[in-house]
Protein backbone atom coordinates (compact mmCIF):
# COMPACT_ATOMS: atom_id res chain seq x y z
CA UNK A 1 0.00 0.00 0.00
CA UNK A 2 1.44 3.28 -0.67
CA UNK A 3 0.13 6.41 1.15
CA UNK A 4 0.17 10.20 -0.12
CA UNK A 5 0.48 12.58 2.76
CA UNK A 6 0.35 16.82 2.30
CA UNK A 7 3.33 18.60 3.55
CA UNK A 8 3.02 20.49 6.30
CA UNK A 9 3.90 24.78 6.78
CA UNK A 10 4.80 23.76 10.06
CA UNK A 11 8.12 22.48 10.14
CA UNK A 12 10.92 21.98 12.99
CA UNK A 13 12.90 25.01 13.22
CA UNK A 14 16.52 24.04 12.17
CA UNK A 15 17.90 20.67 10.92
CA UNK A 16 20.27 18.64 13.22
CA UNK A 17 22.79 16.78 10.51
CA UNK A 18 24.52 17.06 7.19
CA UNK A 19 23.75 19.17 4.55
CA UNK A 20 21.04 18.51 2.10
CA UNK A 21 22.83 16.55 -1.15
CA UNK A 22 20.67 15.06 -3.78
CA UNK A 23 22.26 11.58 -4.33
CA UNK A 24 20.54 10.29 -0.56
CA UNK A 25 17.01 11.46 -0.97
CA UNK A 26 14.59 8.52 -2.55
CA UNK A 27 12.78 8.54 -5.85
CA UNK A 28 16.21 9.91 -7.50
CA UNK A 29 14.54 9.79 -10.73
CA UNK A 30 13.19 13.46 -9.48
CA UNK A 31 16.73 14.97 -8.84
CA UNK A 32 16.91 16.59 -11.85
CA UNK A 33 13.37 18.57 -11.67
CA UNK A 34 14.02 18.56 -7.51
CA UNK A 35 17.64 20.60 -8.63
CA UNK A 36 15.66 23.06 -10.99
CA UNK A 37 13.47 24.07 -8.78
CA UNK A 38 16.02 24.45 -5.66
CA UNK A 39 17.63 26.69 -7.50
CA UNK A 40 14.82 28.89 -9.00
CA UNK A 41 13.89 28.91 -5.05
CA UNK A 42 17.40 30.05 -3.64
CA UNK A 43 17.73 32.52 -6.33
CA UNK A 44 14.40 34.30 -5.78
CA UNK A 45 14.99 33.68 -2.19
CA UNK A 46 18.59 35.98 -2.27
CA UNK A 47 17.54 38.02 -4.80
CA UNK A 48 16.94 41.96 -4.31
CA UNK A 49 13.68 42.18 -5.05
CA UNK A 50 11.97 41.43 -1.83
CA UNK A 51 8.63 42.21 -2.36
CA UNK A 52 8.53 40.06 -5.50
CA UNK A 53 9.86 36.97 -3.63
CA UNK A 54 7.30 37.58 -0.73
CA UNK A 55 4.55 38.12 -3.11
CA UNK A 56 5.93 34.89 -5.48
CA UNK A 57 5.69 32.74 -2.11
CA UNK A 58 3.01 34.29 -0.02
CA UNK A 59 4.80 35.58 2.72
CA UNK A 60 3.81 38.34 5.13
CA UNK A 61 6.36 41.39 6.06
CA UNK A 62 6.36 39.70 9.02
CA UNK A 63 7.67 36.19 7.23
CA UNK A 64 11.06 37.44 5.44
CA UNK A 65 12.93 35.71 7.85
CA UNK A 66 11.58 32.20 5.70
CA UNK A 67 13.53 34.17 2.58
CA UNK A 68 16.88 34.21 4.47
CA UNK A 69 15.90 30.36 5.18
CA UNK A 70 15.36 29.43 1.68
CA UNK A 71 18.98 31.23 0.36
CA UNK A 72 21.02 29.15 2.33
CA UNK A 73 19.32 25.71 1.73
CA UNK A 74 22.40 24.43 -0.03
CA UNK A 75 24.24 24.86 2.80
CA UNK A 76 21.58 24.27 5.45
CA UNK A 77 21.44 21.34 8.55
CA UNK A 78 18.96 18.72 7.34
CA UNK A 79 16.67 16.35 9.46
CA UNK A 80 14.68 13.22 8.56
CA UNK A 81 11.00 14.53 6.69
CA UNK A 82 9.67 12.73 9.58
CA UNK A 83 10.93 14.96 12.12
CA UNK A 84 11.04 18.05 10.00
CA UNK A 85 6.89 17.92 9.12
CA UNK A 86 5.06 19.05 12.87
CA UNK A 87 1.90 20.16 11.41
CA UNK A 88 -1.34 18.83 12.78
CA UNK A 89 -1.97 16.02 10.58
CA UNK A 90 1.84 15.21 11.68
CA UNK A 91 0.89 16.00 15.17
CA UNK A 92 -2.12 13.61 14.92
CA UNK A 93 -0.30 10.65 13.36
CA UNK A 94 2.74 10.79 16.01
CA UNK A 95 4.98 9.30 14.34
CA UNK A 96 7.93 9.17 16.93
CA UNK A 97 5.20 6.62 19.70
CA UNK A 98 4.40 4.29 16.94
CA UNK A 99 5.37 0.76 17.67
CA UNK A 100 8.58 -0.27 15.61
CA UNK A 101 6.64 -2.63 13.58
CA UNK A 102 4.43 0.66 12.19
CA UNK A 103 7.26 3.01 12.35
CA UNK A 104 8.96 0.42 9.47
CA UNK A 105 5.85 0.43 7.82
CA UNK A 106 5.49 4.21 7.56
CA UNK A 107 8.89 4.50 6.42
CA UNK A 108 8.19 1.77 3.49
CA UNK A 109 4.53 3.09 2.41
CA UNK A 110 4.34 6.71 3.26
CA UNK A 111 5.29 9.41 0.28
CA UNK A 112 4.40 13.12 1.44
CA UNK A 113 4.20 15.78 -1.06
CA UNK A 114 6.40 18.70 -1.66
CA UNK A 115 6.34 21.48 -3.13
CA UNK A 116 9.97 21.76 -3.55
CA UNK A 117 11.07 17.92 -3.61
CA UNK A 118 8.10 16.95 -5.62
CA UNK A 119 8.00 13.64 -3.08
CA UNK A 120 9.62 12.45 -0.08
CA UNK A 121 9.69 9.28 2.16
CA UNK A 122 9.65 9.64 5.79
CA UNK A 123 13.37 8.96 6.20
CA UNK A 124 14.57 11.29 3.51
CA UNK A 125 17.11 14.32 5.00
CA UNK A 126 15.99 17.82 3.92
CA UNK A 127 16.31 21.31 5.36
CA UNK A 128 14.14 23.29 6.46
CA UNK A 129 12.34 25.54 4.16
CA UNK A 130 9.40 27.46 2.59
CA UNK A 131 8.29 26.72 -0.94
CA UNK A 132 4.02 26.43 -1.32
CA UNK A 133 2.36 24.48 -4.20
CA UNK A 134 1.14 27.72 -5.35
CA UNK A 135 4.02 29.50 -5.68
CA UNK A 136 5.92 30.49 -9.05
CA UNK A 137 9.32 30.38 -9.48
CA UNK A 138 11.04 32.34 -12.08
CA UNK A 139 12.18 30.09 -14.86
CA UNK A 140 10.18 27.13 -13.50
CA UNK A 141 6.68 28.77 -13.30
CA UNK A 142 3.66 27.17 -11.32
CA UNK A 143 4.95 24.66 -9.28
CA UNK A 144 1.84 22.31 -9.73
CA UNK A 145 2.16 22.59 -13.48
CA UNK A 146 6.02 22.04 -12.87
CA UNK A 147 5.44 18.58 -10.73
CA UNK A 148 1.92 17.20 -13.03
CA UNK A 149 5.16 17.13 -15.56
CA UNK A 150 7.25 15.04 -13.44
CA UNK A 151 5.63 13.45 -11.17
CA UNK A 152 3.40 10.74 -13.04
CA UNK A 153 5.88 8.22 -13.92
CA UNK A 154 7.43 8.12 -10.50
CA UNK A 155 4.36 7.58 -8.52
CA UNK A 156 2.85 5.39 -10.73
CA UNK A 157 5.85 3.21 -9.96
CA UNK A 158 6.09 3.70 -5.96
CA UNK A 159 2.34 2.52 -5.99
CA UNK A 160 3.30 -0.89 -7.76
CA UNK A 161 0.52 -3.28 -7.36
CA UNK A 162 -1.24 -2.60 -4.50
CA UNK A 163 -3.90 -0.09 -3.72
CA UNK A 164 -2.75 3.75 -3.10
CA UNK A 165 -4.51 5.71 -0.12
CA UNK A 166 -4.58 9.40 -1.26
CA UNK A 167 -4.73 11.55 1.74
CA UNK A 168 -3.16 14.66 -0.17
CA UNK A 169 -4.93 18.03 -0.49
CA UNK A 170 -6.57 19.84 -3.24
CA UNK A 171 -4.00 21.79 -4.48
CA UNK A 172 -0.92 18.78 -4.16
CA UNK A 173 -3.24 16.26 -5.52
CA UNK A 174 -3.91 18.34 -8.64
CA UNK A 175 0.11 17.20 -9.58
CA UNK A 176 -0.50 13.47 -9.77
CA UNK A 177 -3.81 12.06 -11.15
CA UNK A 178 -3.96 8.11 -11.29
CA UNK A 179 -5.21 6.87 -14.44
CA UNK A 180 -7.09 3.83 -15.81
CA UNK A 181 -6.27 0.64 -13.63
CA UNK A 182 -4.30 2.32 -11.14
CA UNK A 183 -6.96 5.30 -10.43
CA UNK A 184 -9.16 2.22 -9.77
CA UNK A 185 -7.03 1.39 -6.98
CA UNK A 186 -6.67 4.61 -5.69
CA UNK A 187 -9.49 5.93 -2.64
CA UNK A 188 -9.15 9.30 -1.78
CA UNK A 189 -11.55 9.93 1.79
CA UNK A 190 -13.35 13.55 2.46
CA UNK A 191 -13.63 14.41 6.01
CA UNK A 192 -16.93 14.84 7.41
CA UNK A 193 -18.58 15.94 10.69
CA UNK A 194 -22.12 15.07 11.63
CA UNK A 195 -24.01 16.68 14.11
CA UNK A 196 -27.71 16.65 15.01
CA UNK A 197 -29.35 19.89 14.15
CA UNK A 198 -33.23 20.07 15.32
CA UNK A 199 -33.36 16.60 15.68
CA UNK A 200 -31.52 16.00 12.28
CA UNK A 201 -28.61 14.34 11.66
CA UNK A 202 -26.46 16.77 9.23
CA UNK A 203 -23.03 16.15 7.56
CA UNK A 204 -20.47 18.93 6.77
CA UNK A 205 -17.15 19.46 5.61
CA UNK A 206 -14.54 19.93 7.65
CA UNK A 207 -11.09 21.93 7.05
CA UNK A 208 -8.66 22.16 10.47
CA UNK A 209 -9.65 18.63 11.82
CA UNK A 210 -9.94 17.23 8.61
CA UNK A 211 -5.88 16.87 9.02
CA UNK A 212 -6.18 15.63 12.53
CA UNK A 213 -8.72 12.98 11.35
CA UNK A 214 -6.19 11.79 8.49
CA UNK A 215 -3.26 11.73 10.40
CA UNK A 216 -5.14 9.46 13.20
CA UNK A 217 -7.02 7.56 10.14
CA UNK A 218 -2.83 6.36 9.06
CA UNK A 219 -1.79 5.93 12.34
CA UNK A 220 -4.95 3.69 13.07
CA UNK A 221 -3.87 1.59 9.48
CA UNK A 222 -0.11 1.42 10.36
CA UNK A 223 -0.41 0.06 14.05
CA UNK A 224 -3.07 -2.59 13.09
CA UNK A 225 -0.39 -3.73 10.84
CA UNK A 226 -2.65 -3.04 7.70
CA UNK A 227 -1.73 -4.62 4.40
CA UNK A 228 -4.66 -4.57 2.18
CA UNK A 229 -4.30 -6.04 -1.32
CA UNK A 230 -6.80 -4.14 -3.14
CA UNK A 231 -8.90 -0.32 -3.21
CA UNK A 232 -11.92 -2.89 -1.74
CA UNK A 233 -9.91 -4.10 1.04
CA UNK A 234 -8.81 -1.12 2.24
CA UNK A 235 -12.21 0.41 2.77
CA UNK A 236 -13.14 -3.01 3.90
CA UNK A 237 -10.90 -2.09 6.31
CA UNK A 238 -10.93 1.25 7.90
CA UNK A 239 -14.87 0.00 8.50
CA UNK A 240 -12.75 -2.82 10.55
CA UNK A 241 -11.37 -0.41 12.44
CA UNK A 242 -14.42 1.19 13.08
CA UNK A 243 -14.54 4.23 11.10
CA UNK A 244 -17.48 4.93 9.36
CA UNK A 245 -17.11 5.05 6.13
CA UNK A 246 -19.50 5.71 3.31
CA UNK A 247 -18.69 5.20 -0.41
CA UNK A 248 -19.16 6.77 -3.68
CA UNK A 249 -20.56 4.56 -6.35
CA UNK A 250 -17.51 3.38 -8.38
CA UNK A 251 -16.59 3.89 -11.98
CA UNK A 252 -14.47 1.81 -14.39
CA UNK A 253 -11.56 3.79 -14.75
CA UNK A 254 -11.73 6.56 -11.92
CA UNK A 255 -10.44 6.79 -8.53
CA UNK A 256 -12.42 5.61 -5.59
CA UNK A 257 -13.53 8.17 -2.94
CA UNK A 258 -15.08 7.55 0.44
CA UNK A 259 -16.62 9.74 2.73
CA UNK A 260 -15.21 9.76 6.50
CA UNK A 261 -18.08 10.58 9.05
CA UNK A 262 -17.05 11.75 12.45
CA UNK A 263 -18.90 12.98 15.08
CA UNK A 264 -16.00 14.12 17.30
CA UNK A 265 -13.77 16.49 16.72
Amino acid sequence: MLILLPPSEGKADAGTGRRWTPERLSLPELNPARERVLDALVTLSAGPDEEAARAALGLSEGQRGELRRNARLRAAATAPAERLYTGVLYEALELATLPSAAQRAARRSILISSGLWGAVRLTDRIPPYRCPIGARLPGVGALSAYWRGELAPVLAGAAGRGPVLDLRSGAYAATWTPRGELAERTVTVRVLHEREVDGVPVRSVVSHFNKATKGRLVRDLLVAGARPRTAAELIGTLRELKHTVVEEPAAAGRVRQVDLVVTDL
